[in-house]
This record gives C-alpha cells, sequence and structure tokens, in this order.
C-alpha cells in the first residue's frame, strides 16, 4: 500500500476484513503538512547546495546502482546487502486490513499513536456502516495489522462523526522507559486552588481556533524580507516570578 506524504487527496484501495466479512475502503491521508520548507545555497555565491553520495576512498560521486548498505553486525562485522535482497525481505504489500481483536479505547495509551488515515467506503456498502455503527455504541475499537508504505504495522480503526479513522500504533520495544520519579505530597489548599483555576479555564476543543503561530509569522518575515524590511525578534511577554506553587495558584486565580 502507497500513500503519498503530505497528500490527503492521494487515495489507495483495500480491504477490512474480520471473520469472514470483507469490506471495501479508500484510505487518504487525513494531515496535511503545511510546514514551510527552504532550500540551502552559497552565502557567498548564493548557488543552490547540492548533495551528493561521494565516496572519500575512490574520490568519486556515485551512482545510486553502485552503493549497497551495510549493517553493523554485533559491533565488530559489517553485513552488506544489495538493495534486491533488502526489496526481498519486505512484507507482502497486498495492503489488507486484518482485525485481529476489538478492544476499549481507554485500555490504548495515546503514547502509542502514530498516523492518522482516512478510511472511507467505497460506494454504499451496508458492512462498513455496520461495525462502524456497532463499535460506536459498544465504544471499542478494532486492533488490526496491516502494511503502510512497505512497513508492517498495527493499527487502531476507531469511529470518528460518520466515518472510520485508521491511525497506526509504535511497537511496545519502541517506547522508551519512564525515569523513576517520586510523588510529592500535596496539600488540600493547593488541591483547592487548582482545581478552582481548571474550573475557571475551562472550555471547549474548537480546533479552527488553533492556529500554527510559527508558520504564521515565518511567512511573515518572508513576506517581510522580500520588501526589504529587517527581522526583528519579538518581544515575549515574561511571566510574573513566583516563589512558590501556592503563590503561583493565588496570582493566576486573581489574573
Amino acid at each position: 500500500m502507497h500513500i503519498k506524504n503530505g497528500d490527503s487527496m492521494a487515495k489507495t484501495y483495500s480491504t477490512v476484513s474480520f471473520g469472514l466479512v470483507t469490506i471495501p475502503v479508500s484510505i487518504s491521508t487525513a494531515v496535511l503538512d503545511n510546514d514551510l520548507s527552504f532550500h540551502q545555497f552559497h552565502k557567498k555565491c548564493l548557488e543552490r547546495v547540492k548533495y551528493q553520495k561521494y565516496c572519500p576512498h575512490c574520490k568519486k560521486v556515485l551512482k545510486d546502482s553502485e552503493i549497497v548498505k551495510g549493517y553493523d553486525y554485533e559491533g565488530d562485522e559489517l553485513v552488506f546487502f544489495e538493495k534486491k535482497e533488502l526489496d526481498a525481505l519486505k512484507p507482502d504489500n497486498n495492503g489488507d486490513i486484518e482485525i485481529v481483536s476489538f478492544v476499549p479505547l481507554k485500555e490504548i495509551e495515546p503514547k502509542y499513536f502514530q498516523k492518522t488515515y482516512f478510511l472511507l467506503p467505497v460506494k454504499k456498502n451496508k458492512a462498513y456502516f455496520l461495525l462502524w455503527e456497532v463499535l460506536r455504541k459498544m465504544n471499542y475499537v478494532a486492533l488490526c495489522k496491516t502494511v503502510f508504505h512497505n512497513k508492517f504495522t498495527y493499527a487502531v480503526l476507531r469511529c470518528s462523526q460518520d466515518s472510520f479513522l485508521v491511525t497506526t500504533l509504535f511497537f511496545e520495544e519502541e517506547m522508551k522507559e519512564i525515569p523513576e520519579f517520586s510523588i510529592p505530597k500535596l496539600g488540600t489548599k493547593e488541591l483547592d486552588l487548582a482545581k478552582e483555576l481548571i474550573q475557571k479555564m475551562k472550555g471547549h476543543f474548537e480546533p479552527e481556533k488553533y492556529k500554527d503561530e510559527y508558520q504564521k509569522s515565518l511567512l511573515k518575515a518572508i513576506k517581510d524580507k522580500a520588501n526589504g524590511k529587517k527581522i526583528r525578534k519579538s518581544k515575549k511577554k515574561r511571566n510574573t516570578d513566583v516563589s512558590s506553587l501556592m503563590e503561583a495558584l493565588e496570582k493566576s486565580l486573581k489574573e
């Protein structure tokens, strides 16, 4: 299965299966890459910098066909692979999504979530909407396995409004261990003030309100530079210094 990165309109077709039920679906990326990208130039002559695969021993620029990949095996031995050898080891790329279990979403810690895709029905498929309705009512998600970008992965199929989202997962062995730490004793007054502050700051998640402030300022700087203006660092308002947690909570409530 191949989906072009950064393109929410790029689609591929697949199937979701559980038991003997097979559901045809289309998949597309759910996120656009809106980050501004820059090219590199030589400061002296403003010529664009090129990246070349260069062998310092042979003193020549190499073609892709002249390159092999090597792995440091046990720290003292290099094992080399041709491209065709690595291609032969890639998982079967038929793109089918096989459901292996149904689990409560609350059992999956958010740290495992990786990348999300739209998973939409092909035509009016009854099985798609049956699965969506049952999972929505039971508050369960489907744990499944598939191949994305030639990489085997597990993923979570979950309900979103009137369709499915599929989110790839990190493996347990990819997770770092949390460093040990001790939990301090919390006073009743501190807890009460924190609850009061949270109550005052309560709101609703409205994603359209949250903009990428860095990309916005970067785009403005590009326009300013193009118009001959100088770039100046904006002054950020500093928080008032406080000497204790209690003082910080009390001042926060007053403000």
